[in-house]
């Protein structure tokens, strides 16, 4: 079985930082593709970052200049690196992989979520 699982979210004051993290474990062949998506109330699901399994990176507008997503594919896992948060920024923070399992078939999976708070 495969899990990811996130880490860091918080409440911070407007201009703050956080830093999530987000581990995959299980029966993991290869990840590909790993991301940052959020949600907040009443609101669509949206893309914060994704980044390859080669390095590439991808950013909403709204959070360029301000996150930075890593990862370490010895660890199988991806950070994102947020700085100069906003109240906008409030949401629920969840991490994806896209992978193989050891029996070589593609998922994509999801953690459970970890809340952000940024207060203004």
């Amino acid at each position: 079985q495969v899990q990811l699982v996130e880490s860091g979210g918080g409440l911070v004051q407007a201009g703050g930082s956080l830093r999530l993290s987000c581990a995959a474990s299980g029966s993991i062949f290869r990840i590909s593709d790993m991301g940052w998506y959020r949600q907040a109330p009443g609101k669509q699901r949206e893309l914060v970052a994704v980044i390859t399994s080669g390095g590439s990176t991808n950013y909403a507008d709204s959070v360029k200049g301000r996150f930075t997503i890593s990862r370490d594919n010895a660890k199988n896992t991806v950070s994102l690196q947020m700085n100069s948060l906003k109240a906008e920024d409030t949401a629920v923070y969840y991490c994806n992989a896209d992978l193989l399992g050891i029996n070589i078939v593609r998922g994509v999976y999801w953690g459970q979520g970890t809340q952000v708070t940024v207060s203004s």
